[in-house]
């Protein structure tokens, strides 16, 4: 890929190079008729190496712009977009999740006098899921919540609203709809453009997580550094068609095509920015330390990391009805990746140049993984579900019997 890069380039400039040479030439030649006594002669006498120098000139210029990065469709921008951002120079090496690197774990793995039941089985049992009612409605990877499994996802979302609020962040109600260019700023695209549900005839995407929105919220804009950073929160649905998770937790909650979330967003200074990636990764490990949780942190290994970061922690909650460990956030500083993109840029001071700044972004949570791990970490030798204290306020309940 690098490598396709490189020839591109190289083929541009040499393009734009002979373009140029040839551009002078003619205007030297142009110059010497001028100069000319008799200037119809000199005309008449050089201009087939004039026509040949214009034809030469339209060639170079048309392979110029065939191949000019601001061209859409041009094969250097589109292996340009190929192009994942740099990795830190602190990210774990790796191919894959199994050189993933734990950092720590919190919290003590429940006890259970018999074998923890999925949530899909609680759900159903406890009649606040209903899958094959979905499923008639909307097809594979739906869900209905009916009674306290939507009342306690509401719940959930009111308090991860709440919870981000009371460390500074400011609250969002962005679109669920967004255009192809809002979509591409943010590296939704192209890369995975076969994960979205688009409308043909507005060519408007529904977005893939509100990270889209809040991170492209000051796009073409530039911000004063005084005011940075600027910490947003937003909850919104979410639509993905999971086109590469085939085969991949197909019952329940966990992989949906329309899931909803709680979404928490930076923008700061470079110097700022790692920093703020272990204030951010706190921010959304405190909900699960708050929702007594059992997790762990994960430090990403360099080859799954996304391809819009350049360093990502995991969070990790523990599912007992797996016995496995899942995602529930991950947190990501993008550096100036999206940034650049979308031209979101900071002036220093009156006489500093724009620079580009830096996003982050976090789940903060998933609200149908939190009700997962709740249902079945919380559930009771009875069948029941006892719900987390600091959620009964909002809930307006104690458990679901």
């Amino acid at each position: 890929m690098v490598d396709d890069v490189l020839r591109l380039d190289a083929e541009y400039r040499s393009a734009l190079a002979d373009a140029e040479a040839a551009q002078a030439e003619r205007k030297a030649l142009s110059g010497e008729i001028a100069k000319a006594a008799d200037k119809a002669a000199a005309t008449t006498q050089r201009r087939p190496k004039l026509d040949a120098l214009a034809a030469r000139v339209a060639r170079h210029e048309e392979r110029v712009r065939e191949l000019a990065v601001d061209v859409e469709g041009s094969p250097l921008r589109a292996a340009l977009e190929q192009l994942p951002n740099v990795l830190d120079e602190s990210v774990p090496d790796g191919s894959d999740a199994g050189d993933n690197r734990i950092l720590h774990t919190w919290g003590e793995q429940p006890a259970f006098s018999s074998p923890p039941k999925p949530h899909y089985e609680l759900g159903e049992a406890l009649g606040i899921i209903d899958f094959e009612r979905a499923a008639r409605l909307s097809g594979s990877r739906f869900a209905v919540l009916k009674g306290k499994g939507a009342r306690l996802a509401r719940a959930l979302v009111q308090f991860f609203l709440d919870h981000a609020g009371e460390r500074g962040y400011e609250e969002v109600a962005p679109p669920f709809l967004v255009t192809r260019t809002t979509m591409w700023s943010t590296g939704q695209l192209s890369k995975f453009a076969d994960d979205m549900f688009r409308d043909d005839g507005t060519d408007l995407f529904l977005i893939p997580t509100a990270e889209v929105p809040l991170a492209a919220l000051h796009s073409g804009e530039i911000l004063d550094a005084a005011s940075l950073p600027l910490k947003y929160a937003a909850y919104t649905p979410c639509f993905r068609k999971e086109a590469g998770a085939a085969g991949k937790d197909t019952r329940g909650l966990i992989r949906q095509h329309q899931f909803e979330k709680v979404e928490l967003v930076w923008l700061t200074q470079a110097e700022h920015s790692f920093d703020a990636l272990e204030q951010l990764t706190e921010d959304a490990a405190s909900l699960l330390r708050e929702l007594d949780l059992p997790h762990r942190v994960v430090a990403l290994c360099a080859g799954d990391t996304g391809y819009n970061a350049a360093k990502t922690y995991d969070l990790e909650v523990w599912m007992p009805g797996a016995g496995v460990y899942r995602e529930i956030s991950s947190c990501s500083n993008c550096t100036d990746f999206q940034a650049r993109r979308a031209a979101i840029r900071l002036r220093r001071d009156a006489k500093s140049k724009p620079e580009p700044v830096h996003t982050l972004n976090a789940s903060g949570l998933a609200i149908g993984r939190t009700l997962v791990a709740i249902l079945e970490n919380f559930q009771q030798s009875d069948g029941s579900v006892s719900v987390p204290a600091v959620l009964r306020r909002y809930a307006g309940f104690e458990a679901i019997p």
